[in-house]
């Protein structure tokens, strides 16, 4: 487990290192055969019986350690690092520049550190195809960026990011690190360029003890790798490259037995888990598919040939087991056991090899000698006189072999650990068990032992500091040692929530860190975990497990995620946002939504905490709750002190025993995906927005990918009525003054496209036709979906705070029934627009220009044109975050575009 702060020097590295591993390796749960389905927290078949037994072989054969760099997720080389780790053993580590945060949810509506969580789920589900570890640093992704100096100007410098990045590169000690980017405009992205950069100068500054001091008084130390390579050198998707431009090529199409498709096909099956990034039909065809690579900096002597080329990044390095004596110089006389040692474990290694080929249960004898052999070696090193440096790079090398030892005599031996909470199926995800501060719960803790001649020893618990449990119930029967534990929470237990923070994911763009232990890791490591010692002929091995709950999800099977901690109540204000007009004819209601994880009959009161001036009705309301998991309504008539158009806050807290409680959090998972939380303040924004209505507006709006447009109009007093996309066929449109597509309709809803003449037809009638932004341009275009030849292009305005021009300040877009200027494009959040019209004809009329600094203006963020009787409006202005945001001026102006009917609404009389 996790020591406590105040570790120094060695030690420092051993916590980092088993942290990282038993993240990765610790959700095991009972060996599959290979070919079955795996869960999104069991071992993949692949990783499962004796196909992970040979995976695992592999991997104990070499010392090879490789960090590949990238800025968001999806950015990587999956290819490459499927190869090196599964096809030669690698230790890899991915390190992800940022969550992908700022960029758009194609399967949902959840956006910033929301969105971050889910694609945080999503990396970490694709790592498990590559074989990687995975780390992040502290800064975010702010949204699209072209500018490198915007880049570094966000990240608040040049340090922030470096020092992580040195970080991660003191911790992982990796002998090569390839950036996915090399640094220049070639990489496009402002992110791109500055991981490209800072991963380049973080090769060198990890070795300068000098740079970033603060890490080396933690215990870190300099560490220098070796070589270091970018990506990106030759045309995408490619297999042909000019020799100058790279020095290894890797053809990651080459097929592999293993995993019964080539490495990139594989890698796209992990790929295609990030869905939010629109990736989940991806294929790869069969065949060479090659990846080059180039050498920019070195401490070696030159490893390449004539044409400047290398077999691989590991020419001119010891990767083998006994290569880490000969990587101590001069100071292997101080060890001189080790090399020894090594040809003892190599041995065992080779024995279990070829053991496996032909009976797989026969490599679980010498596999758990080799364990004896690396726990001694171990002790030797710690107690040895080598420097600092020397002795830490052993023993990350010695317990990460210490660590797939365990694992693959786990797997040749058909040993397996599982606990599990004792408790009801929950009927869905967000129904799950949550453990609670001071409370206690049961788990049932099972050792199956297949192996003959295998003794199991009893099963212990490893609990955070404070964590207490009691066993009872202990049997043994047919290979199988079940028992059972009564855990007590502490009461300051930490909730299991993301160990970093923004105060204002609209406008911060780097995260604080809560919790320095933990900095880097994608989460923090689940609280509840366990192991068992048992022996095979006469010598220790041990196996891990973590606590898991069951739950049925959405698609009514079984599945099961770590045992989380939880606040007793979770409480959230619905809607998060809300907008209110300055017309607004008096109070207005706010639910408070709790969710209790104890069953309580002791008295509870629920209060809001208002603006001054504000009230509320009833002042205070009492809450009780029968049985854990239970969820209640709480509603509240809210009165602002004015109508002004001005922002406010209103917060909801909960007094129970003595404590006050105000956090509310979002279970965040997916079939596909694990499970985390997501905790934000149980608080509303209020913003209220001097914005008129006409009478008889009636809007139909047709969901894309998900936005919360609806709900900001429907709070301002538009009639809004969901038209689910697929009964587009069967609806009357006429009832409608306006229909509004939603973000991304034509890319993610099938109807919207099969029903376009519909709509097209509905706005020649009269109607007005809105369509928002789309991110498929080639199936836009394709589909010639515009009334009149339109050409939609990638083209954005990334700085929120661009400058804008009225085109046409006479249109009635801009006159009803809101008078518009450009003082209503003030404080809009991440960005102006994106996916903007490229060309079009002319019965388009553009209405707005921006442009990013140092660029052309860009007309076709919002088009207009008469068609028929009606209109037809194009917008790739990002209203979907401008609207939930509350920002005044963009309520306004997507209003006015609703009430632009050429039947007869500019005549209406505004009422509110």
């Amino acid at each position: 487990m996790i020591k406590p702060n105040g570790w120094r020097g060695s030690t420092v590295f051993l916590r980092f290192l088993a942290v990282l591993l038993w993240a990765v390796l610790l959700v095991s749960a009972p060996a599959q055969d290979a070919g079955e389905k795996a869960s999104p927290v069991d071992p993949l078949p692949q990783d499962s019986g004796t196909a992970g037994l040979k995976d695992m072989l592999q991997r104990l054969h070499t010392t090879a350690r490789l960090l590949h760099t990238t800025a968001h997720p999806d950015d990587e080389d999956g290819g490459l690092l499927t190869l090196e780790s599964r096809g030669e053993g690698v230790t890899a580590t991915l390190l992800t520049m940022n969550r992908g945060e700022g960029g758009q949810n194609k399967v949902g509506s959840n956006l910033f550190d929301v969105l971050g969580v889910v694609r945080t789920l999503e990396l970490t589900q694709s790592d498990r195809y590559y074989g990687v570890n995975q780390r992040f640093t502290r800064v975010a992704d702010f949204g699209f960026s072209k500018s490198l100096d915007e880049t570094i100007q966000k990240w608040q410098g040049h340090d922030v990011a470096l020092a992580d990045i040195v970080r991660v590169i003191r911790t992982f000690r990796p002998d090569v690190v390839v950036s996915r980017f090399g640094g220049t405009e070639r990489d496009g992205h402002g992110n791109h360029q500055a991981s490209g950069i800072l991963s380049r100068e973080a090769f060198r500054a990890a070795a300068d003890p000098n740079r970033f001091p603060e890490q080396i008084k933690e215990g870190l130390l300099a560490w220098q790798a070796k070589k270091f390579y970018v990506d990106n050198v030759c045309p995408f998707r490619s297999n042909e490259c000019p020799d100058a431009n790279w020095t290894v090529r890797l053809n990651t199409g080459e097929q592999s037995a293993a995993l019964g498709m080539s490495y990139l096909q594989f890698a796209v099956q992990g790929l295609k888990h990030q869905q939010s990034q629109g990736v989940g039909n991806w294929t790869v065809d069969p065949g060479p598919h090659y990846s080059f690579y180039k050498l920019v900096d070195s401490v070696l002597p030159p490893s390449t040939d004539k044409n400047g080329h290398e077999k691989d990044f590991w020419d001119g390095i010891d990767t083998s087991l006994v290569g880490l004596a000969a990587k101590l110089g001069t100071e292997e006389s101080k060890a001189p056991f080790l090399r020894p040692g090594l040809v003892q474990l190599q041995a065992k290694v080779d024995e279990a090899t070829t053991a496996v080929e032909q009976e797989p249960r026969a490599a679980a004898r010498p596999l758990v000698a080799g364990s004896e052999i690396v726990r001694g070696l171990i002790a030797q090193v710690k107690s040895s006189s080598l420097s600092d440096a020397a002795r830490n790079q052993l023993l990350i090398n010695l317990t990460e072999k210490e660590q797939q030892l365990e694992q693959a005599t786990a797997l040749a031996a058909g040993i397996s650990l599982t606990v599990r909470f004792d408790g009801r199926l929950a009927p869905k995800p967000d129904d799950a068990f949550m453990a609670v501060p001071g409370e206690s719960f049961l788990v049932t803790a099972e050792l199956v032992t297949r192996q003959m001649g295998a003794k199991p020893a009893e099963i212990e618990l490893d609990l955070p500091k404070g964590w207490s449990a009691r066993r009872f119930g202990a049997s043994r029967v047919d290979g199988r040692s079940i028992c059972k534990f009564e855990i007590t929470v502490p009461s300051d237990a930490e909730y299991t929530r993301p160990y970093l923070h923004r105060g204002d994911p609209e406008t911060d763009s780097v995260y604080t860190i809560d919790d320095p232990r933990y900095a880097t890791l994608p989460f923090p490591p689940a609280p509840v975990q366990a192991h068992a010692v048992y022996t095979i002929g006469g010598k220790q091995a041990v196996v891990h497990a973590v606590g898991m709950v069951a739950y049925q999800d959405e698609n009514g099977s079984e599945a099961q995620r770590a045992i989380a901690v939880a606040p007793p109540f979770s409480i959230a204000l619905e809607p998060a946002t809300q907008v209110i007009s300055t017309s607004h004819p008096g109070a207005s209601d706010i639910t408070v939504g709790i969710r209790s994880n104890v069953a309580t009959n002791k008295p509870a009161s629920l209060r809001l905490e208002l603006p001054a001036g504000w009230s509320a009705e009833p002042k205070t309301q009492p809450v009780s709750f029968q049985t854990a998991g239970e969820t209640k309504q709480f509603k509240f008539h809210v009165k602002p002190a004015d109508l002004r158009e001005s922002r406010h806050e209103v917060k909801a807290v909960l007094d129970y025993q003595g404590k006050t409680y105000d956090l509310g959090y979002t279970v965040v998972t997916r079939p596909d995906l694990d499970t985390f939380y997501y905790y934000q303040p149980a608080a509303q924004r209020v913003s209220i927005v001097d914005v008129k209505l006409p009478n008889g507006l009636k809007v139909g709006y047709i969901m894309g990918a998900g936005d919360a447009i609806p709900t900001v109009l429907q709070q301002v007093g538009v009639e809004v009525t969901m038209i689910p996309p697929e009964k587009l066929a069967s609806e009357d449109l006429s009832r409608f003054s306006t229909v509004v597509l939603g973000i991304r309709a034509y890319d993610t809803q099938k109807d919207v496209i099969a029903n376009n003449k519909k709509l097209l037809d509905y706005a020649s009638s009269g109607g007005t036709l809105i369509v928002q932004y789309e991110t498929g341009v080639g199936d836009f275009n394709g589909g010639h979906f515009t009334p009149y030849p339109a050409q939609l292009s990638r083209a954005r305005v990334s700085v929120e705070d661009a400058p804008i021009e009225i085109l046409k300040s006479e249109d009635p877009v801009f006159r009803y029934p809101n008078p518009i200027t450009e003082k209503d494009f003030d404080g809009w959040v991440q960005e102006r627009g994106l996916y903007f019209m490229g060309q079009w004809d002319s019965h388009f009329q553009p209405l707005l220009s921006s442009h990013d600094p140092g660029e052309d203006a860009q007309n076709g963020g919002l088009l207009k044109a008469q068609y028929g009787k009606g209109l037809y409006l194009y917008t790739g202005y990002a209203f979907f975050r401008q609207l939930p945001a509350g920002v005044p001026g963009a309520v306004r102006l997507y209003v006015n575009m609703l009430c632009q009917s050429a039947s007869g609404g500019r005549q209406a009389t505004a009422s509110r």
